[in-house]
C-alpha cells in the first residue's frame, strides 16, 4: 500500500504533477490544505449518485467561509478515504497472521520451522491489533456507506484511541521482533521463503487481487498506522463544525493519539521513519549532514538527508525559544531520478564565487584571537556574560567561515529538469555522499512524487532521525571535548599496494581545522604502476585538528574531462581512509608507522607531531661552515655578498618557473627534497644549479622558507621585535609610517638588504594572484612568523595554550610583513639617506 489514506491515485496540493485520474472521472475542486483528498473516491461517489458536485464553480470553496454543510461533505470524503486505507491495513495484518497458524502447528512437531517462543516474539500483539481494527472498520463502514450529515462516529475514534496501549506493547517489542525474524530467516530457508513474499489481498473493487510484500515491511505497518490515524483526526476536526456532537469526542481522540505518538517516538529505533517507500518497504535514513548550497547566487547552509530512496534538502526553521525545532524542506529528488552531471555537462551551472584566501585567513586569525580571549576570561574567572558574548562572536565568525570556505562543486541533477549545486571543502566528503547515493541506486528504485502530507511527515521525521545535531563549528564543542592538536604534523607517505591494474597514482592529505576538512598536501604522480613508491615527506600545520585523511587518486590526463571550474577535481578516487590523531600516541619524538586500508588498497605512511611551541624554536647551528642556522652577517661576509647566495638562487628559480604555480610558498614541498637541497647549499656543492633546475618548485620555495626559519635569530632581529609589535599597533598612520621606517633603518645592513630583496620578490609573486592564488595577505601569513618570530631566549612568555601564543603573536607578525608588502617601494639608499624620519629610541 502506498502512503495514502485512500487509493493509489491519492494526490494533494503541493505536487509538481497531478497523476492521471481514472477514466470518466472529472477533477475535484481544489480544497485548501486537505491532506485527504482522493479523486478516485469522489469519482466513485458520483457513480453511485450521492457524491458532491465536481464542478469547480460551485465546488467546496477555500478559506474560512466554507459553511457547515460543505464541511460535512468534506467529512464524508475524509472518512471514505480513511476507510479505504483501513481496509488495506486490515488486509496487511491478515497477510501477516496467515503464516502464524501453520508455523504454530509445526512448532510442536519433530521438525519445527520456528519455536513457539520465536513465533510469539515475531507476531506479538498482531492478533489483538487486527481485532481492534476489524471491529472499528465493521462499525464505521455502514455509517459512511449510508451517509447522513447527522451521523456520529466520534465515539468509534475515541474507542480506537483508548486501545492504543496495545500499540505501545507492539512498539516496545518491535525491535526484538524484527531481529528475531531476521535471525530466523538466515538460519531457516523455509521461513526465509515465507517471509520474503507474503500475499496481501487487494481492496474489494481493485483490479489487483494480491500484492507481495516482505514480512519486515508488514511489521512496520502498525507503527506507521498510528501516525496516519492522527493525521486523519486532524482533518476530521478541521471539517467538523464545533457544535457537532462528534467535535469534543474527536478532540479527545486526537489528544490521546498525539500524547501516545510523542511517547513512542522516543522508543522507536531512531533510524526508522513513519514513512514507507512506494514498494512498501521502510524508508530509512542512511546519512545526513550540513552542506553549503549555492542557491540563487548565494551560499546557504542546508541540512541534507539521504533516505533509502530520496535525497531531501532542508533548512532548520527559526523557532521561538522553547518551541520544538522543525525542518523546512527546500527540495527533494527521488534517487531513481537523481544523476550526477559530468563536468562537461555542467557548463551551464552557475560559476562559483570563491572568497579570496586572505579573507578566510583573516577570519581564522580573528577566531583564534577570540579563542584566546575566552581562555583568558576563564583563567581569570571572568564573568560568564563576557564569555557568552565572546562565544557568540566566535560562533558568528566560524559560521561565516563554514559558509564561505567550501569551493569544491558537488552537482546533483534531477532527470526531470532541475539541477542543484553544493559546495564542499573536502573531496573526501564529496565522494562519501556520492558513494552512499550510488550504493542505494544499485537497488531497484521507483520514481515517485510525494504529496504535501507525505512530504510534511518525512520532513517532520528529520528532526528526530538526524545523526548530526550541531553545525560543525568549534564553538559548539563542550569544554571537556578535546580541543585538537596545534602544531606541525610531519607525514611521510611511503607506498601503496593492492591496485588491480597499472595507473598514474597520487595521494592527497586532508586535516580538519575550524570544524571542517581541507586538503593540505599532495604527492607527485607515480606513473603507470600498481605499487607506487612515493616516499615523500610533508609538514602539515594543524589548527585544532583531530583527524588525518588520505585519498588515493588516479590522475586523469583526458583534456575533454577537465572542467573550466578551477576547483573541479576530475581525477578518480581509488580509495580513501582516515585515522584519529590521538594526542598521546602522536606526541612522541619518534616516527610512528601506520597503514590505512581503503577499498582493498593499503597505503603505508609514517608520522610524528611537533607542538607549536617546540616548532617555534630557532636552534643555532653548531658548525659555522654551512648557511642554515648560521647568522646572516657571517654568511654574507664569507660570501662577500649583500644577500646570501641561497636566497638569491631560490628566488631566481621561483621567478623563472614557479611564479604562476598555484599556492606557491603555501603548498608544502617534499621534505626529503628540501633536506637534499639544504645539504647541497650547506656543502656549497658545485652541482647546486643543476639540482635547482631539476627540483620540484615547491621544494625550492620550501628551502627558502626553511632557511629563514632556521636563522639563529629572526631576519628582523630579536632586539627590534618588541618595537615592531608596538609600531604595528599604532593607530595614527603618520606615526606608524615614521616608526615602521625607522625600525627598518635600525636593522643591520645584511638583514635590511635581504629583507628588501625578499619584499620585492613577494610583491612580484602577488602580482600573479589571479593565476597563483597567492595574495599579499597569503604571503604575509606564510612569511610573517618566519621573518619575525623571536628566538628561544627572547620569547620568555609562558602561555598555557599553544593556540594562545599563536594567535596573538602571529596576527601581529603577519600584520608587520603585510604593512611593508602594501607599502610603496622602499629603497635602501633612500631609507638610509632620509632624515625626515625622527629618530626614536628603540
Amino acid at each position: 500500500a502506498d502512503f495514502n489514506y485512500g487509493a493509489d491515485e491519492y494526490d494533494a496540493e503541493g505536487n509538481e504533477e497531478p497523476k492521471a485520474l481514472p477514466e470518466g472521472s472529472e477533477t475535484m475542486p481544489y480544497i485548501d490544505e486537505s491532506p485527504t483528498m482522493s479523486p478516485q473516491l469522489s469519482a466513485r461517489g458520483q457513480e453511485s449518485g450521492d457524491g458532491v458536485s465536481p464542478t469547480p464553480t460551485d465546488g467546496l470553496g477555500t478559506g474560512g467561509e466554507r459553511d457547515a454543510g460543505k464541511g460535512l461533505e468534506m467529512r464524508k470524503l475524509v472518512l471514505s478515504g480513511f476507510l479505504a486505507s483501513e481496509e488495506i491495513y486490515i488486509n496487511q495484518l491478515e497477510a501477516l497472521l496467515l503464516p502464524m497458524k501453520p508455523l504454530k502447528a509445526t512448532a510442536t512437531t519433530s521438525q519445527p520451522v520456528l519455536t513457539l517462543q520465536q513465533i510469539e516474539t515475531i507476531f506479538y500483539k498482531i492478533q489483538d491489533i487486527y481485532e481492534i481494527h476489524k471491529e472499528f472498520y465493521d462499525s464505521l463502514c455502514p455509517k459512511v456507506q449510508q451517509w447522513d450529515s447527522n451521523v456520529t462516529m466520534g465515539h468509534l475514534f475515541q474507542k480506537l484511541a483508548s486501545q492504543l496501549g496495545v500499540y505501545k506493547a507492539f512498539v516496545d517489542n518491535y525491535k526484538i521482533a524484527l531481529e528475531t525474524a531476521e535471525k530466523c530467516s538466515q538460519s531457516n530457508y523455509q521461513f526465509q521463503k515465507i517471509s520474503e513474499e507474503l500475499k496481501v489481498k487487494g481492496p474489494k473493487d481493485s483490479k489487483e487481487s494480491h500484492t507481495s510484500v516482505t514480512m519486515e515491511a508488514l511489521l512496520y505497518k502498525p507503527i506507521d498506522r498510528v501516525t496516519r490515524s492522527t493525521l486523519v483526526l486532524h482533518d476530521l476536526l478541521k471539517h467538523t463544525p464545533a457544535d457537532h456532537p462528534d467535535y469534543p469526542l474527536l478532540q479527545d481522540a486526537l489528544r490521546i493519539s498525539q500524547n501516545f505518538l510523542s511517547s513512542i517516538n522516543e522508543d522507536i529505533d531512531p533510524r526508522r521513519t513513519a514513512v514507507t517507500t512506494p514498494k512498501g518497504e521502510t524508508r530509512q535514513l542512511v546519512k545526513d549532514g550540513f552542506l553549503v548550497e549555492l542557491s540563487e547566487g548565494s551560499r546557504k547552509l542546508r541540512h541534507v538527508f539521504l533516505f533509502t530512496d530520496v535525497l531531501l534538502c532542508a533548512k532548520l526553521k527559526k523557532t521561538a525559544v522553547g518551541k520544538h525545532q522543525q525542518y523546512d524542506c527546500k527540495w527533494y529528488v527521488p534517487l531513481a531520478d537523481l544523476v550526477f552531471p559530468s563536468p562537461e555537462e555542467s557548463e551551464h551551472c552557475p560559476q562559483v564565487h570563491v572568497i579570496p584566501d586572505h579573507e578566510l585567513e583573516d577570519m581564522k586569525m580573528k577566531i583564534s584571537a577570540i579563542k584566546s580571549e575566552v581562555q583568558k576570561e576563564k583563567a581569570n574567572k571572568g564573568q560568564s556574560r563576557a564569555i557568552e558574548r565572546l562565544k557568540k562572536k566566535m560562533f558568528e565568525n566560524e559560521f561565516w567561515l563554514l559558509l564561505n570556505s567550501p569551493a569544491i562543486p558537488f552537482r546533483i541533477h534531477n532527470r526531470n529538469g532541475k539541477s542543484y549545486l553544493f559546495l564542499l571543502s573536502s573531496d573526501y566528503e564529496r565522494s562519501e555522499w556520492r558513494e552512499a547515493i550510488q550504493r542505494l541506486q544499485k537497488k531497484d528504485l521507483q520514481a515517485f512524487v510525494l504529496s504535501s502530507v507525505e512530504l510534511q511527515v518525512l520532513t517532520g521525521s528529520c528532526f528526530k532521525l538526524r545523526t548530526v545535531h550541531n553545525i560543525p563549528v568549534t564553538s559548539n564543542k563542550d569544554d571537556d571535548e578535546s580541543p585538537g592538536l596545534y602544531g606541525f604534523l610531519h607525514v611521510i607517505v611511503h607506498s601503496a599496494k593492492g591496485f588491480k591494474q597499472s595507473a598514474n597514482l597520487y595521494c592527497t592529505l586532508e586535516v580538519d581545522s575550524f570544524g571542517y576538512f581541507v586538503s593540505k598536501a599532495k604527492t607527485r604522480v607515480f606513473r603507470d604502476t600498481t605499487e607506487p613508491q612515493w616516499n615523500e615527506e610533508f609538514e602539515i600545520e594543524l589548527e585544532g585538528s583531530q583527524s588525518l585523511r588520505i585519498l588515493c587518486y588516479e590522475k586523469c590526463y583526458d583534456k575533454t574531462k577537465l572542467n573550466k571550474d578551477n576547483n573541479e577535481i576530475v581525477d578518480k578516487i581509488m580509495g580513501k581512509g582516515q585515522i584519529q590523531l590521538d594526542p598521546q600516541a602522536v606526541q612522541t619524538k619518534n616516527w610512528h608507522m601506520d597503514v590505512i586500508e581503503m577499498n582493498g588498497i593499503k597505503v603505508e605512511f609514517s608520522m610524528k607531531f611537533t607542538s607549536r611551541d617546540m616548532s617555534l624554536k630557532r636552534t643555532p647551528s653548531k658548525k659555522q661552515t654551512g648557511v642554515f642556522g648560521v647568522k646572516i652577517s657571517v654568511v654574507t661576509k664569507r660570501e662577500r655578498s649583500k644577500v646570501p647566495y641561497i636566497v638569491r638562487q631560490c628566488i631566481e628559480e621561483v621567478e623563472k618557473r614557479g611564479i604562476e604555480e598555484v599556492g606557491i610558498y603555501r603548498i608544502s614541498g617534499v621534505a626529503t627534497d628540501i633536506q637534499a637541497l639544504k645539504a647541497v647549499f650547506d656543502a656549497n656543492n658545485k652541482d647546486i644549479l643543476v639540482m635547482l633546475s631539476d627540483m620540484d618548485i615547491n621544494a625550492i620555495a620550501g628551502t627558502l622558507k626553511l632557511y629563514f626559519r632556521e636563522l639563529p635569530e629572526p631576519l628582523l632581529t630579536d632586539r627590534l621585535y618588541p618595537a615592531f609589535m608596538e609600531g604595528i599597533a599604532l593607530s595614527d598612520p603618520a606615526a606608524k609610517e615614521n616608526c615602521m621606517m625607522h625600525l627598518l633603518r635600525s636593522l643591520p645592513d645584511p638583514n635590511l638588504i635581504t629583507f628588501l630583496f625578499l619584499l620585492e620578490h613577494l610583491k612580484r609573486v602577488a602580482e600573479k594572484e589571479p593565476i597563483n592564488k597567492m595574495s599579499l595577505h597569503n604571503l604575509a601569513t606564510v612569511f610573517g612568523p618566519t621573518l619575525l618570530r623571536p628566538s628561544e631566549g627572547e620569547s620568555k612568555v609562558h602561555l598555557t595554550l599553544a593556540s594562545d601564543i599563536w594567535s596573538h603573536d602571529v596576527m601581529a607578525q603577519v600584520q608587520v610583513l603585510l604593512y611593508y608588502l602594501q607599502h610603496p617601494p622602499i629603497s635602501f639608499t633612500e631609507l638610509k639617506r632620509n632624515t625626515l624620519y625622527f629618530s626614536t629610541d628603540v
